[in-house]
């Protein structure tokens, strides 16, 4: 069980103090009861199920936001460095599905924020830079598409949001543009005027001759930004009209959207528990009428727990499976609310048998497991349905990896089998069903499995030491406590962090 919003359990302290130095009395103890129970359900107690992966279209995109010393400047307003993050939060509301990356560089890029559909995190990026400790006044926008053509992704749209710093040489820029495939959308931040940059100590900035330092956009941006294909734009009356007009150029400009994969937390929220006894004993001390409760709250939407109706509705599609009624027992697994290691390898037997193999196959390999045993039944699966879909060499090597788990007389049958089968599927042999360890599968055999279900669907299946797998557990629940709790302090970025950006700060050429 985890606690969705932690910071309500301190009103436990001085209830707690009140509970103990009571009088004795029953109506004032069980106020106190429901009281604390009202905490709990506000705290928002849930069940943790895991990790569930959606496939969704959205379209990828790389934000380059300057952080160099002339974001200082204050030609807008409250200063460019402020205005350019509200206008990425405000980009990110405007674009809530689409994959993501932040990178913040100066004369060095740094990534905050690897490709992600979460925008929370890259907002708890941005949060934790402090621009005060970057000290590298230059911009350097090779560096910036150096970087970004390296990547992997077949095309980048990259959205720059600076100054445009005092580089000069559009034609070594527009190479590497076009080499990386890089489509550029800018928004530049300044004015064609310019103006000083402050000190943090009220003084304006000035070079080593001791002349003022004026900060203005370079006009080299539009000239690149056509150059690319992409749109060039400045910064709006506010950053929310900003974020409007940059999230219409960059529809304007859409491609076909990629297929991405968004993982979410599921979990089974449970504040109603707390809240109903609450209510019931609440009721029952004010009240003649208790008879009529159970009534009145099943006309308010009380519900039965989903845990016991998935219960109902596991045990209905294990009946109608033993009677060969697949269709009927699939339906009921499909309605589990919160499903389980046990249903989901009860579906991915359901299709086996019905000849869905391919809907098995991918329903095996969407199971996560640290359990050896679970494991190597999930190989053993895939396997076989990759054997009936005659796909000799992929079945070869997944009875290979559920050897490599423990000794398995089916699988090393069906390994002999399809490695014959492979060898001389191009002379016309005739095909063999291998032996399936689990489309049979007896309701105990699934049942002692279930209880690996807590640790399943929340890590995925690595052959690393414990060690290293308490480690990511420890860092995955710090990330949850952080993303899940809107009071908890943000953590400031390391200083290895400013150490990569500032790379260079005293040999800067040119900064200006």
């Amino acid at each position: 069980m985890s606690i969705l919003y932690p910071g309500f359990l301190w009103l436990l302290l001085p209830l707690g103090i009140l509970f103990r130095y009571r009088e004795k009395k029953i109506m004032e103890t069980v106020h106190l009861i429901v009281l604390i129970l009202i905490v709990l359900a506000l705290s928002r107690p849930v069940l943790m199920q895991g990790v569930a992966e959606s496939p969704i279209k959205a379209e990828a995109y790389i934000i380059a936001l300057d952080v160099s010393y002339s974001m200082h400047a204050k030609d807008i307003r409250p200063d460019r460095y402020t205005f350019a993050k509200e206008t990425i939060a405000a980009l990110l509301k405007q674009n809530p599905a689409d994959n993501i990356m932040l990178i913040a560089f100066t004369t060095n890029p740094l990534l905050l924020s690897p490709p992600t559909t979460d925008h929370l995190l890259i907002e708890v990026a941005l949060k934790s830079l402090n621009p005060e400790y970057i000290l590298t006044k230059g911009t350097s926008l090779q560096r910036l598409f150096d970087k970004v053509a390296a990547m992997k992704s077949r095309e980048k749209n990259l959205i720059l949001i600076s100054d445009g710093g005092e580089e000069k040489d559009l034609a070594s820029l527009e190479e590497r543009l076009r080499k990386g495939n890089i489509r550029l959308h800018i928004l530049a931040l300044g004015t064609t005027e310019g103006t000083t940059v402050e000190n943090p100590d009220g003084t304006l900035l000035k070079n080593k001759e001791g002349q003022l330092i004026i900060s203005r956009i370079n006009p080299m941006l539009e000239k690149l930004a056509a150059a690319s294909g992409g749109s060039y734009m400045t910064a709006a009356s506010t950053p929310e009209a900003t974020a409007q007009s940059l999230y219409d150029a960059l529809q304007a400009e859409n491609g076909d959207p990629e297929l991405v994969i968004k993982k979410q937390h599921r979990y089974t929220e449970i504040y109603g528990i707390p809240l109903f006894f609450a209510t019931l004993l609440f009721m029952m001390l004010h009240t003649r009428a208790i008879r009529y409760l159970l009534i009145a709250l099943a006309f308010l939407g009380v519900t039965a727990e989903a845990s016991v109706l998935d219960g109902y509705r596991v045990h209905q599609a294990y009946r109608a499976y033993e009677a060969n009624d697949l269709n009927r027992s699939e339906s009921y697994l499909k309605s589990v609310d919160a499903p389980s290691l046990q249903s989901r390898f009860a579906l991915g037997n359901i299709y086996y048998r019905k000849g869905e193999y391919g809907k098995a196959r991918k329903l095996f390999a969407s199971i996560r497991s640290r359990d050896t045993a679970v494991k190597q039944k999930l190989y053993y699966n895939m396997a076989n349905c990759y054997a009936k879909q005659e796909a000799y060499e992929k079945a070869k090597i997944y009875y290979t990896k559920a050897l490599q788990l423990g000794e398995d007389a089916d699988a090393r049958a069906n390994l002999a089998l399809v490695a014959l089968l492979s060898d001389k599927k191009s002379a016309g042999v005739g095909i063999a069903h291998p032996k399936s360890q689990s489309s049979n599968t007896s309701k105990s055999e699934e049942q002692a499995e279930s209880k690996e279900e807590s640790h399943s669907e929340e890590q995925p299946s690595s052959g690393s030491g414990s060690g290293g797998e308490n480690s990511k557990r420890k860092k995955e629940q710090e990330k949850r406590k952080l993303l899940l709790d809107p009071n908890a302090q943000q953590q400031p970025l390391s200083s290895k962090v400013y150490e990569l950006i500032n790379k260079g700060y005293t040999h800067e050429q040119k900064p200006w």
